[in-house]
């Protein structure tokens, strides 16, 4: 019998824990109070993945063995949503809806693509492998459900959502340079846009005064280049759950702007693809345990049938200048394709 793609098992690792034994996948995000550990996507177009496992132990990713070697994509395969000629007039127009006075900034993203040189021998547990080598986060993931079309691996650096209890946490990215001397002016402002942005999501569904920032515009090195980095946190509501919590946090607003419900409008109007699970969340939920975390959809790759999928982006200010803010997206993608692009894991 020949073996392809879509007969590799269900699993997921996430947290440092490898999770077997699939059992149920549900879309309705209530199921994360009830019981099971669940491995958990969201698209950011708010398409839900919840996959409960039976079997759950810690296993290193290293300790993860890919069916096939992995095969990348040639790296001049791979094709933008918006090029260079694109992407700075985008940033202008956001730049004319600041001065108008729509928004305060928004975050542009685009998608490359590249095509899957043996799609069906292609196993994404491989490219984790790479990525854990050549451009190690501290949120990576592996969830792979074939036959659900749920294929993810991330390599995300930014917490989207710590929860212990009635503890709850996020920890936004705004602002990245090559070296911390690199960082502008526009990068700190960013940040403590995000972060107030935050902390009103946050006051919706934690108690009143709870709230606070434990740590602000920490600065955090990561291959190739540095984030600026701050916490907020604050003690959830007795009568909130999982539903409540993603209604009123998500998308998370570092991938978005502020406000951010003008920067949603901004973002439908200039990008011209789906953001899919880029910008979403990825993660996951100790029912039982009323524990769980969520990493923001970024440095994240995924497939779509033959295609590698991976986003990148940057948060437009009026400060911005358009051709270093398409360099960033240059700068944040550069790595993580080169690794992807690679092959010979075994």
């Amino acid at each position: 019998m020949v073996i392809t793609d879509s007969d590799l098992p269900p699993l997921a690792w996430v947290g440092g824990r490898l999770a077997t034994g699939l059992v149920d996948v549900t879309s309705d995000l209530s199921a994360l109070d009830s019981a099971g550990f669940w491995a958990v996507v969201v698209t950011y177009e708010w398409e839900i993945t919840c996959a409960r496992f039976e079997y759950v132990r810690q296993v290193p990713l290293p300790g993860l063995r890919p069916r096939w070697p992995w095969r990348g994509p040639a790296r001049a395969d791979w094709t933008s949503s918006m090029d260079q000629g694109e992407y700075v007039p985008a940033v202008d127009k956001i730049r004319s809806y600041i001065a108008g006075g729509e928004v305060y900034q928004a975050n542009l993203c685009r998608i490359l693509s590249a095509p899957l040189p043996d799609p069906a021998r292609t196993d994404i547990v491989g490219l984790a492998r790479l990525l854990s080598r050549g451009n190690p986060a501290p949120y990576p993931a592996v969830v792979r459900l074939p036959r659900r079309g749920v294929q993810v691996v991330s390599a995300s650096p930014e917490l989207f959502l710590s929860r212990r209890a009635s503890a709850i946490a996020s920890s936004p990215i705004k602002g990245t340079a090559r070296t911390a001397d690199a960082l502008l002016e526009k990068d700190y402002a960013e940040n403590v846009m995000i972060v107030d942005l935050v902390r009103n999501d946050l006051g919706r569904v934690c108690e009143v005064g709870s709230v606070a920032v434990p740590a602000l515009y920490k600065i955090e090195a990561h291959p190739g280049l540095v984030h600026l980095v701050s916490t907020i946190s604050g003690r959830l509501r007795p009568e909130v759950g999982w539903p409540e919590i993603m209604d009123a946090t998500f998308p998370p607003g570092s991938v978005t702007g502020a406000p951010k419900s003008s920067a949603l409008r901004i973002i439908a109007e200039l990008e011209s693809a789906p953001r899919g699970p880029y910008c979403g969340a990825i993660g996951w939920v100790d029912a039982e345990r009323r524990e769980g975390e969520l990493a923001v959809g970024i440095r994240s790759f995924w497939r779509e049938g033959p295609q590698l999928r991976f986003g990148t982006g940057a948060g437009i200010t009026w400060g911005s200048d358009p051709q270093l803010e398409w360099q960033e997206t240059e700068l944040k993608a550069a790595n993580l394709l080169a690794v992807a692009s690679s092959g010979g894991d075994h």
